[in-house]
């Protein structure tokens, strides 16, 4: 019974895939590094929060472009080739990152055009190494390797910050860079052994036509562009990470710098993702993934939904209300990482192998867009009707839009994995 609810480990049996997660245990470590010391760095240069929020523009810009590219990249070429290439830019640049911080580097544009560079490469790499799992993998492990990776991913954005924070002020900025640089050697090793990985069937050449190639594959598959439309719903709507500081001061009595509300509200929804990928043995024996998706999405608005009520309750204390509110958050970031596995599942199986790149792209420009217009929606709707509501108020429209959607695209629902000797279809 237990071993059905814990990880699926079965993906680790294939040496390439087990190399490629291990690796990236090592390399998650000192990405989450770097992403807390490239904007403690620059707030210690400026002194600005502005300045540090810049690095969202500088951040979400080459993430666009150069997902979208990327994935036209990916079906160009060998993917092999491809995530070298790239994984060696993100050792290059990780390496500058150490260099300008060991030089005493004063100049903040300088840092935030590394930063932008690196993004770049991270851009193109994604949409590679996830466009080459079904070439490693039989479609039934995909959940289960999805799972896998997402956990990893997870207790990273928990860790990282955590030790990142805490070793700024000892071993300083250079040191944590250099271990950021030292780590991606583990992902180069990992990818080198790695067979030849060409693109199947007709391969595009790169560029804006690939791309709106690649879109217009997408407009054609419903059940695909539903997986986009069903997350965007999530994460626009049900998305509350903006209101977290307020909600730690003003609504759970912590202090204006932050304190253990503020901490417990950023790390919950992680958490959850770790805990749901811990206790993910079930995924593998889904057919019916559509469905799935849908009824992971529903759990997270009203996760959500009940995380803004619980707010509303806690009149300026912590205690009870906050511990509430926290489970929620955690309800929600185990729904979110099931729901994330079904989706990447079913772009892997359900498009073919020679626009998986592409499609892959708009994956990452998906997950990386949404929470940030979910910022802009969240502070505006808090700024007219308070925080909490703002919080409940978007849970409960994840819920009603995603039944819309849901009613709309019923070959989203009644999609399901094929059995390992027929393809992928939509069936009722």
């Amino acid at each position: 019974m237990i071993r059905g609810l814990v990880a699926d480990t079965r993906p680790l049996r294939n040496e390439h895939f087990r190399r490629l997660w291990l690796a990236n245990i090592v390399t998650v470590v000192g990405a989450q590094l770097t992403v807390v010391v490239v904007p403690a760095q620059i707030y210690a240069i400026t002194g600005s929060s502005a300045y540090v929020g810049l690095t969202g523009v500088f951040g979400l810009v080459p993430l666009i472009v150069f997902g979208l590219w990327g994935g036209a990249l990916a079906d160009a070429m060998d993917r092999r080739k491809l995530l070298l290439i790239t994984t060696v830019g993100l050792i290059v640049t990780s390496g500058l990152f150490w260099a300008q911080a060991a030089a005493g580097n004063e100049n903040v544009w300088l840092l935030l055009g590394l930063f932008s560079v690196q993004q770049a490469f991270f851009a193109i790499n994604q949409p590679t190494r996830s466009a080459v799992l079904p070439k490693l993998l039989p479609a039934h492990l995909l959940p289960a390797a999805n799972s896998l990776n997402m956990t990893v991913m997870m207790a990273g954005a928990i860790a990282g910050p955590l030790v990142g924070g805490s070793l700024i002020p000892v071993l300083g900025y250079s040191w944590l860079y250099l271990v950021d640089t030292v780590c991606l050697f583990a992902t180069l090793f990992a990818v080198t052994a790695l067979p030849a990985l060409p693109v199947e069937g007709l391969a595009s050449t790169p560029g804006l036509r690939s791309v709106i190639e690649g879109l217009r594959y997408l407009r054609g598959h419903p059940v695909l562009m539903m997986s986009f439309v069903v997350d965007l719903i999530a994460m626009i709507f049900g998305m509350p990470r903006a209101l977290f500081p307020e909600m730690a001061h003003t609504d759970f009595g912590g202090p204006d710098e932050g304190g253990l509300a503020f901490a417990l509200l950023f790390a919950a929804i992680p958490a959850g993702a770790v805990l749901g990928g811990i206790f993910s043995g079930w995924v593998s024996r889904i057919s019916r993934q559509g469905l799935a998706v849908v009824i992971a999405i529903l759990v997270w608005g009203l996760a959500m939904a009940f995380f803004g009520i619980f707010v509303g309750f806690a009149n300026g204390s912590g205690g009870v209300m906050l511990g509430c509110a926290v489970a929620m958050l955690m309800v929600g970031g185990a729904a979110d990482m099931v729901s994330a596995a079904f989706r990447q599942s079913m772009l892997m199986t359900a498009a073919s192998d020679d626009v998986r790149g592409r499609l892959q792209g708009v994956f990452i420009v998906v997950v990386a867009g949404g929470p940030r217009i979910a910022d802009v929606a969240h502070g505006g709707a808090a700024a007219l009707a308070g925080t909490a509501s703002a919080a409940a108020g978007g849970g409960f429209l994840v819920v009603v839009l995603t039944v819309v959607a849901a009613l709309a695209a019923p070959a989203f629902v009644r999609y399901r994995l094929a059995k390992p000797d027929e393809p992928a279809e939509e069936k009722s």
